[in-house]
Protein backbone atom coordinates (compact mmCIF):
# COMPACT_ATOMS: atom_id res chain seq x y z
CA UNK A 1 0.00 0.00 0.00
CA UNK A 2 1.45 3.23 -0.86
CA UNK A 3 -0.01 7.01 0.34
CA UNK A 4 0.08 10.22 -1.25
CA UNK A 5 -1.27 13.26 0.45
CA UNK A 6 -1.99 16.57 -1.42
CA UNK A 7 -3.63 19.97 0.05
CA UNK A 8 -7.32 20.57 -1.12
CA UNK A 9 -7.71 23.95 0.48
CA UNK A 10 -7.57 25.23 4.34
CA UNK A 11 -10.14 24.63 6.90
CA UNK A 12 -11.36 26.34 9.86
CA UNK A 13 -9.73 24.30 13.21
CA UNK A 14 -10.92 25.81 15.46
CA UNK A 15 -13.98 23.77 16.16
CA UNK A 16 -14.93 20.00 15.12
CA UNK A 17 -17.27 19.01 12.49
CA UNK A 18 -17.37 16.33 10.03
CA UNK A 19 -16.85 17.47 5.97
CA UNK A 20 -17.93 15.59 3.21
CA UNK A 21 -16.27 13.80 -0.02
CA UNK A 22 -17.50 11.66 -2.72
CA UNK A 23 -16.32 10.06 -5.94
CA UNK A 24 -17.69 10.44 -8.91
CA UNK A 25 -16.69 8.33 -12.54
CA UNK A 26 -13.08 9.44 -11.47
CA UNK A 27 -13.66 12.78 -9.93
CA UNK A 28 -13.90 14.21 -6.88
CA UNK A 29 -16.02 16.50 -4.55
CA UNK A 30 -16.01 17.94 -1.36
CA UNK A 31 -17.34 20.02 0.98
CA UNK A 32 -15.67 22.15 4.10
CA UNK A 33 -15.94 25.19 6.10
CA UNK A 34 -13.04 27.82 5.36
CA UNK A 35 -11.29 29.68 8.15
CA UNK A 36 -14.12 31.92 7.79
CA UNK A 37 -16.08 29.21 8.77
CA UNK A 38 -18.04 29.28 5.48
CA UNK A 39 -19.38 26.76 3.57
CA UNK A 40 -16.88 25.95 0.51
CA UNK A 41 -17.26 22.73 -1.86
CA UNK A 42 -14.55 22.17 -4.22
CA UNK A 43 -13.67 19.40 -7.40
CA UNK A 44 -11.15 17.81 -8.78
CA UNK A 45 -11.48 16.48 -11.97
CA UNK A 46 -10.23 12.79 -13.34
CA UNK A 47 -6.77 12.96 -14.14
CA UNK A 48 -6.16 16.39 -12.70
CA UNK A 49 -4.42 17.27 -9.57
CA UNK A 50 -5.57 21.23 -9.52
CA UNK A 51 -9.27 22.01 -7.10
CA UNK A 52 -11.44 24.15 -8.00
CA UNK A 53 -13.60 26.00 -5.02
CA UNK A 54 -16.57 27.53 -4.96
CA UNK A 55 -18.55 29.35 -2.04
CA UNK A 56 -22.35 28.99 -2.68
CA UNK A 57 -24.67 32.32 -1.76
CA UNK A 58 -26.84 31.56 1.46
CA UNK A 59 -29.74 33.60 2.92
CA UNK A 60 -29.96 35.22 6.27
CA UNK A 61 -31.02 33.69 9.28
CA UNK A 62 -32.47 35.95 11.76
CA UNK A 63 -32.63 33.75 14.31
CA UNK A 64 -29.07 33.34 14.29
CA UNK A 65 -27.67 36.60 13.54
CA UNK A 66 -25.82 35.22 10.68
CA UNK A 67 -26.03 33.63 7.18
CA UNK A 68 -27.17 30.31 6.25
CA UNK A 69 -23.46 29.63 4.52
CA UNK A 70 -21.74 30.24 7.43
CA UNK A 71 -21.37 28.09 10.83
CA UNK A 72 -21.03 28.93 14.43
CA UNK A 73 -19.13 26.31 16.57
CA UNK A 74 -22.31 23.49 16.71
CA UNK A 75 -20.72 20.18 15.48
CA UNK A 76 -24.50 18.93 14.26
CA UNK A 77 -23.68 21.41 11.69
CA UNK A 78 -22.07 19.09 9.40
CA UNK A 79 -22.13 19.06 5.54
CA UNK A 80 -23.15 16.36 3.18
CA UNK A 81 -23.35 15.62 -0.88
CA UNK A 82 -24.95 14.02 -3.37
CA UNK A 83 -24.92 13.35 -6.96
CA UNK A 84 -28.49 12.81 -8.70
CA UNK A 85 -28.92 10.44 -11.71
CA UNK A 86 -28.44 13.28 -14.09
CA UNK A 87 -25.25 14.47 -12.64
CA UNK A 88 -26.50 17.44 -10.65
CA UNK A 89 -24.54 18.28 -7.33
CA UNK A 90 -26.78 18.57 -3.86
CA UNK A 91 -25.28 20.36 -0.82
CA UNK A 92 -27.02 20.46 2.35
CA UNK A 93 -25.66 20.76 5.83
CA UNK A 94 -25.06 23.89 8.59
CA UNK A 95 -28.24 23.13 10.66
CA UNK A 96 -29.50 22.32 13.91
CA UNK A 97 -33.06 23.42 14.21
CA UNK A 98 -32.60 25.80 11.41
CA UNK A 99 -34.54 26.66 8.44
CA UNK A 100 -33.55 23.86 5.60
CA UNK A 101 -30.26 24.89 3.97
CA UNK A 102 -29.93 22.91 0.64
CA UNK A 103 -28.09 23.93 -2.16
CA UNK A 104 -28.35 22.51 -6.21
CA UNK A 105 -26.32 22.75 -9.17
CA UNK A 106 -27.73 24.62 -12.33
CA UNK A 107 -25.55 22.32 -14.22
CA UNK A 108 -24.43 18.66 -14.49
CA UNK A 109 -21.08 18.05 -11.95
CA UNK A 110 -20.50 21.99 -11.63
CA UNK A 111 -19.74 23.33 -8.50
CA UNK A 112 -19.45 26.77 -9.64
CA UNK A 113 -23.79 26.51 -10.40
CA UNK A 114 -24.63 25.56 -7.16
CA UNK A 115 -27.67 28.18 -5.85
CA UNK A 116 -29.47 27.67 -2.89
CA UNK A 117 -33.10 26.00 -2.77
CA UNK A 118 -35.12 27.79 -0.38
CA UNK A 119 -37.83 24.84 0.10
CA UNK A 120 -37.84 21.51 -0.99
CA UNK A 121 -41.78 20.58 -0.49
CA UNK A 122 -42.61 23.70 1.49
CA UNK A 123 -43.58 21.93 4.46
CA UNK A 124 -42.42 21.36 8.14
CA UNK A 125 -39.25 22.54 6.97
CA UNK A 126 -38.51 25.57 9.75
CA UNK A 127 -36.65 23.18 11.97
CA UNK A 128 -34.21 20.99 10.46
CA UNK A 129 -31.50 18.75 11.60
CA UNK A 130 -29.50 15.85 10.45
CA UNK A 131 -29.45 15.91 7.09
CA UNK A 132 -28.97 12.61 5.43
CA UNK A 133 -28.66 12.15 1.01
CA UNK A 134 -28.58 8.15 -0.03
CA UNK A 135 -30.11 6.08 -2.66
CA UNK A 136 -32.85 3.69 -3.13
CA UNK A 137 -32.08 0.08 -5.26
CA UNK A 138 -33.26 1.52 -7.90
CA UNK A 139 -30.71 4.55 -7.68
CA UNK A 140 -33.17 7.33 -7.09
CA UNK A 141 -32.10 10.20 -4.32
CA UNK A 142 -33.70 10.27 -1.10
CA UNK A 143 -33.32 13.02 1.71
CA UNK A 144 -33.68 11.77 5.48
CA UNK A 145 -33.86 14.91 8.23
CA UNK A 146 -35.31 15.65 11.51
CA UNK A 147 -37.89 18.30 11.86
CA UNK A 148 -38.33 19.60 15.32
CA UNK A 149 -35.83 19.27 18.35
CA UNK A 150 -34.29 16.48 20.56
CA UNK A 151 -36.41 15.01 22.76
CA UNK A 152 -39.58 16.33 20.22
CA UNK A 153 -39.06 15.68 16.76
CA UNK A 154 -39.94 13.48 14.02
CA UNK A 155 -37.86 11.76 11.09
CA UNK A 156 -39.03 13.14 7.41
CA UNK A 157 -37.96 11.25 4.38
CA UNK A 158 -37.97 12.96 0.45
CA UNK A 159 -38.25 11.88 -2.63
CA UNK A 160 -36.63 13.50 -5.57
CA UNK A 161 -37.81 13.73 -9.38
CA UNK A 162 -34.81 13.78 -11.67
CA UNK A 163 -37.18 14.52 -14.92
CA UNK A 164 -39.49 17.30 -13.14
CA UNK A 165 -36.10 18.78 -10.60
CA UNK A 166 -38.48 18.33 -7.50
CA UNK A 167 -39.07 16.74 -4.58
CA UNK A 168 -41.77 15.21 -2.73
CA UNK A 169 -42.90 12.93 0.81
CA UNK A 170 -41.54 9.08 0.40
CA UNK A 171 -44.27 8.47 3.00
CA UNK A 172 -47.27 10.47 3.96
CA UNK A 173 -46.19 10.39 7.70
CA UNK A 174 -43.63 10.57 9.55
CA UNK A 175 -41.60 7.35 9.85
CA UNK A 176 -41.04 7.16 13.69
CA UNK A 177 -43.83 9.02 15.66
CA UNK A 178 -42.61 10.42 19.30
CA UNK A 179 -46.10 11.21 20.00
CA UNK A 180 -45.43 14.88 21.07
CA UNK A 181 -43.37 13.67 24.00
CA UNK A 182 -39.72 11.87 22.61
CA UNK A 183 -38.32 11.58 19.24
CA UNK A 184 -36.47 8.34 17.80
CA UNK A 185 -32.58 8.96 17.23
CA UNK A 186 -32.23 6.26 13.72
CA UNK A 187 -29.48 5.43 11.85
CA UNK A 188 -29.62 5.97 8.35
CA UNK A 189 -30.89 2.93 6.82
CA UNK A 190 -28.52 0.06 5.95
CA UNK A 191 -29.78 -1.92 2.44
CA UNK A 192 -28.69 -5.74 3.81
CA UNK A 193 -27.06 -8.74 1.66
CA UNK A 194 -30.74 -10.64 1.80
CA UNK A 195 -32.80 -7.23 -0.33
CA UNK A 196 -33.94 -5.57 3.11
CA UNK A 197 -33.25 -1.99 4.66
CA UNK A 198 -32.56 -2.68 8.17
CA UNK A 199 -33.81 0.29 10.50
CA UNK A 200 -32.34 0.68 13.95
CA UNK A 201 -32.70 3.73 16.92
CA UNK A 202 -33.73 4.24 19.95
CA UNK A 203 -35.90 6.97 22.06
CA UNK A 204 -35.15 9.90 23.58
CA UNK A 205 -37.45 12.08 26.20
CA UNK A 206 -35.40 15.20 26.01
CA UNK A 207 -32.33 16.94 24.94
CA UNK A 208 -30.01 15.42 27.56
CA UNK A 209 -28.45 12.03 25.84
CA UNK A 210 -28.47 10.00 29.00
CA UNK A 211 -32.26 9.86 28.35
CA UNK A 212 -32.15 7.42 25.29
CA UNK A 213 -34.18 4.43 25.68
CA UNK A 214 -35.36 1.39 24.07
CA UNK A 215 -33.20 0.26 21.29
CA UNK A 216 -35.35 -0.70 18.36
CA UNK A 217 -35.84 -2.57 14.58
CA UNK A 218 -38.00 -2.64 11.85
CA UNK A 219 -36.92 -3.08 8.05
CA UNK A 220 -38.16 -2.87 4.88
CA UNK A 221 -38.28 -4.03 0.78
CA UNK A 222 -39.09 -0.36 -0.58
CA UNK A 223 -38.76 1.85 2.42
CA UNK A 224 -42.29 2.68 2.17
CA UNK A 225 -43.85 -0.53 4.22
CA UNK A 226 -42.33 -1.59 7.23
CA UNK A 227 -42.10 -4.58 9.65
CA UNK A 228 -40.67 -6.31 12.55
CA UNK A 229 -38.04 -8.91 11.98
CA UNK A 230 -40.75 -11.58 12.23
CA UNK A 231 -43.03 -10.27 9.32
CA UNK A 232 -45.35 -8.42 11.32
CA UNK A 233 -46.86 -5.32 9.36
CA UNK A 234 -46.18 -1.74 11.03
CA UNK A 235 -48.59 0.67 11.22
CA UNK A 236 -46.89 4.06 10.33
CA UNK A 237 -45.77 5.84 11.91
CA UNK A 238 -43.98 4.08 14.64
CA UNK A 239 -44.32 5.05 17.98
CA UNK A 240 -42.52 3.38 20.87
CA UNK A 241 -45.21 1.62 21.81
CA UNK A 242 -45.93 -0.38 18.70
CA UNK A 243 -42.32 -0.93 17.40
CA UNK A 244 -40.49 -3.91 17.77
CA UNK A 245 -37.67 -3.46 20.87
CA UNK A 246 -34.63 -5.02 20.90
CA UNK A 247 -33.12 -3.80 24.38
CA UNK A 248 -35.48 -1.98 26.40
CA UNK A 249 -32.62 -0.35 28.37
CA UNK A 250 -34.52 2.70 30.16
CA UNK A 251 -33.11 6.11 31.18
CA UNK A 252 -29.76 6.16 32.37
CA UNK A 253 -28.88 2.74 31.50
CA UNK A 254 -26.62 3.50 28.64
CA UNK A 255 -27.85 3.64 25.67
CA UNK A 256 -26.15 6.07 23.16
CA UNK A 257 -27.26 6.99 19.82
CA UNK A 258 -23.92 7.72 18.46
CA UNK A 259 -23.29 4.00 19.25
CA UNK A 260 -25.41 1.61 17.03
CA UNK A 261 -24.60 0.07 14.06
CA UNK A 262 -25.94 -2.99 11.53
CA UNK A 263 -23.63 -5.05 9.85
CA UNK A 264 -24.80 -8.94 8.34
CA UNK A 265 -23.68 -12.59 9.59
CA UNK A 266 -22.80 -15.67 7.06
CA UNK A 267 -26.86 -16.48 6.40
CA UNK A 268 -27.54 -12.40 5.79
CA UNK A 269 -29.21 -11.63 9.19
CA UNK A 270 -28.68 -8.49 10.65
CA UNK A 271 -26.53 -7.64 13.23
CA UNK A 272 -27.00 -4.80 15.95
CA UNK A 273 -24.31 -3.23 18.03
CA UNK A 274 -24.44 -1.37 20.52
CA UNK A 275 -23.28 0.51 23.84
CA UNK A 276 -25.38 0.08 26.90
CA UNK A 277 -24.61 -0.37 31.13
CA UNK A 278 -24.24 -3.92 32.47
CA UNK A 279 -25.81 -4.34 36.23
CA UNK A 280 -22.62 -3.42 38.08
CA UNK A 281 -22.82 0.23 35.75
CA UNK A 282 -20.19 -0.59 33.68
CA UNK A 283 -19.93 0.56 29.72
CA UNK A 284 -20.46 -2.87 27.27
CA UNK A 285 -21.00 -3.59 23.76
CA UNK A 286 -23.67 -5.67 23.08
CA UNK A 287 -24.39 -7.55 20.29
CA UNK A 288 -28.65 -8.90 18.79
CA UNK A 289 -29.58 -11.16 16.02
CA UNK A 290 -33.47 -11.70 15.29
CA UNK A 291 -34.61 -15.57 16.00
CA UNK A 292 -37.33 -14.72 13.45
CA UNK A 293 -40.09 -15.41 15.54
CA UNK A 294 -39.62 -12.34 17.42
CA UNK A 295 -36.74 -12.66 19.53
CA UNK A 296 -33.23 -11.50 19.88
CA UNK A 297 -30.08 -13.60 20.66
CA UNK A 298 -27.91 -10.98 22.38
CA UNK A 299 -24.68 -11.66 23.24
CA UNK A 300 -22.00 -9.24 25.46
CA UNK A 301 -19.23 -8.83 23.94
CA UNK A 302 -16.98 -7.12 26.42
CA UNK A 303 -15.50 -7.17 30.01
CA UNK A 304 -14.63 -3.63 30.60
CA UNK A 305 -14.52 -2.13 34.08
CA UNK A 306 -15.25 1.79 33.15
CA UNK A 307 -18.23 3.88 32.57
CA UNK A 308 -18.70 6.08 29.79
CA UNK A 309 -20.32 8.51 31.80
CA UNK A 310 -22.21 10.86 29.56
CA UNK A 311 -24.96 13.72 30.26
CA UNK A 312 -26.42 16.90 29.40
CA UNK A 313 -27.23 17.99 25.86
CA UNK A 314 -24.99 19.13 22.85
CA UNK A 315 -22.28 17.38 21.24
CA UNK A 316 -20.42 15.15 22.67
CA UNK A 317 -16.74 13.51 22.07
CA UNK A 318 -17.49 10.09 20.14
CA UNK A 319 -15.07 8.39 23.51
CA UNK A 320 -16.35 5.02 22.80
CA UNK A 321 -16.91 3.51 19.13
CA UNK A 322 -18.23 0.18 17.47
CA UNK A 323 -17.78 -0.82 14.08
CA UNK A 324 -20.41 -2.88 12.42
CA UNK A 325 -19.88 -6.12 12.47
CA UNK A 326 -18.70 -7.97 9.30
CA UNK A 327 -17.50 -11.80 8.11
CA UNK A 328 -13.63 -12.03 7.99
CA UNK A 329 -14.01 -16.26 6.96
CA UNK A 330 -16.85 -18.80 7.26
CA UNK A 331 -18.06 -18.99 10.76
CA UNK A 332 -16.28 -16.11 11.69
CA UNK A 333 -17.27 -12.76 12.39
CA UNK A 334 -15.09 -9.32 13.59
CA UNK A 335 -15.92 -6.15 15.35
CA UNK A 336 -13.68 -4.07 15.84
CA UNK A 337 -13.71 -1.03 18.49
CA UNK A 338 -12.14 2.41 20.31
CA UNK A 339 -13.08 3.43 23.48
CA UNK A 340 -11.05 7.00 25.66
CA UNK A 341 -10.21 4.10 28.59
CA UNK A 342 -8.24 0.87 26.24
CA UNK A 343 -7.67 2.22 23.18
CA UNK A 344 -8.61 0.18 20.01
CA UNK A 345 -8.72 -3.66 19.36
CA UNK A 346 -11.19 -5.79 17.35
CA UNK A 347 -12.82 -9.08 18.30
CA UNK A 348 -13.23 -12.25 16.38
CA UNK A 349 -16.51 -14.34 16.93
CA UNK A 350 -18.34 -17.76 16.45
CA UNK A 351 -21.06 -16.96 14.32
CA UNK A 352 -23.34 -19.57 15.50
CA UNK A 353 -23.13 -18.20 19.59
CA UNK A 354 -22.04 -14.74 18.98
CA UNK A 355 -19.00 -15.86 21.63
CA UNK A 356 -15.75 -13.50 21.78
CA UNK A 357 -13.14 -16.35 20.80
CA UNK A 358 -9.99 -14.04 20.07
CA UNK A 359 -9.08 -10.44 20.91
CA UNK A 360 -6.56 -8.90 18.55
CA UNK A 361 -5.13 -5.30 17.91
CA UNK A 362 -7.27 -3.06 15.99
CA UNK A 363 -6.58 -2.85 12.17
CA UNK A 364 -6.25 0.65 10.70
CA UNK A 365 -7.08 1.48 7.44
CA UNK A 366 -4.17 4.43 7.23
CA UNK A 367 -0.80 4.12 8.12
CA UNK A 368 -0.23 5.61 11.96
CA UNK A 369 1.51 8.58 11.04
CA UNK A 370 -1.37 10.04 9.43
CA UNK A 371 -3.91 9.90 13.17
CA UNK A 372 -0.77 12.09 14.54
CA UNK A 373 -0.77 16.03 14.38
CA UNK A 374 1.52 17.16 12.53
CA UNK A 375 0.42 20.55 11.74
CA UNK A 376 1.25 22.53 14.89
CA UNK A 377 -2.16 24.04 15.67
CA UNK A 378 -2.37 23.65 19.45
CA UNK A 379 -1.57 20.96 21.82
CA UNK A 380 -5.61 19.96 21.81
CA UNK A 381 -6.11 19.60 18.29
CA UNK A 382 -6.86 16.00 16.75
CA UNK A 383 -6.81 14.45 13.79
CA UNK A 384 -10.20 13.89 11.86
CA UNK A 385 -10.19 11.09 8.96
CA UNK A 386 -12.83 10.86 6.59
CA UNK A 387 -13.15 8.18 4.24
CA UNK A 388 -14.95 8.93 0.62
CA UNK A 389 -18.22 7.54 -0.97
CA UNK A 390 -19.22 6.71 -4.13
CA UNK A 391 -21.81 8.74 -5.64
CA UNK A 392 -23.87 5.70 -5.53
CA UNK A 393 -23.05 5.34 -1.83
CA UNK A 394 -21.47 2.27 -2.29
CA UNK A 395 -17.93 1.11 -0.44
CA UNK A 396 -14.93 3.62 -1.19
CA UNK A 397 -11.66 2.97 0.13
CA UNK A 398 -9.15 4.73 -1.46
CA UNK A 399 -9.61 8.70 -0.89
CA UNK A 400 -9.99 10.47 2.09
CA UNK A 401 -9.85 13.35 4.32
CA UNK A 402 -7.58 14.99 6.23
CA UNK A 403 -7.56 17.28 8.73
CA UNK A 404 -6.55 18.66 11.95
CA UNK A 405 -8.68 20.98 14.54
CA UNK A 406 -9.97 21.57 18.29
CA UNK A 407 -12.02 18.71 20.16
CA UNK A 408 -15.50 18.63 20.30
CA UNK A 409 -16.84 21.11 23.14
CA UNK A 410 -20.20 20.32 23.64
CA UNK A 411 -21.48 23.04 20.26
CA UNK A 412 -19.56 26.37 22.44
CA UNK A 413 -16.43 27.72 21.23
CA UNK A 414 -13.27 25.77 22.47
CA UNK A 415 -11.31 28.07 25.36
CA UNK A 416 -8.28 28.48 22.57
CA UNK A 417 -8.03 30.47 19.50
CA UNK A 418 -6.34 28.71 16.35
CA UNK A 419 -5.64 29.45 13.28
CA UNK A 420 -6.82 27.49 10.02
CA UNK A 421 -5.73 24.36 8.89
CA UNK A 422 -4.62 22.54 6.03
CA UNK A 423 -7.06 19.98 4.29
CA UNK A 424 -5.67 17.10 2.80
CA UNK A 425 -6.38 14.31 0.32
CA UNK A 426 -5.11 11.03 0.89
CA UNK A 427 -4.92 8.99 -1.64
CA UNK A 428 -4.21 4.70 -1.59
CA UNK A 429 -2.72 3.17 -3.70
CA UNK A 430 -2.66 -0.67 -2.88
CA UNK A 431 -0.03 -2.62 -4.69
Amino acid sequence: MSVTLSTVGEACADFNVLYCLLHHQGSLFAAWYDAAHRITVGCRRTGGQHWETFQPEGFWLPQRNRDAAITDYDSHNYLTMAIDSEGYLHLSGNMHVDPLIYFRSERPLDIHSLRVVRSMTGEREDRATYPLFFKDSQGRLLFRYRDGCSGNGDDIYNLYDTAQRRWSRLLETPLLDGEGQRNGYARPPVAGPDGWWHLIWMWRETPHCETNNNLSYARSRDLRHWETSSGTSLTLPISRAKGEIVDSAGIGEGLINMVQEIGFDTQRKPLLIYHRYDQSGHSQAYLARPDGAGGWQKQQLSQWDFRWDFKGPGSIPPDLVLQPPRVVEKNRLEVGWYTLWTGAGRWLLAEDSLNVTETLPAQAPLPEALSQPYQHLHPAAEVQLLAAQNSDYSPQSRYWLRWEALPICRDEPYPAKVAAGKLELVEVTTN
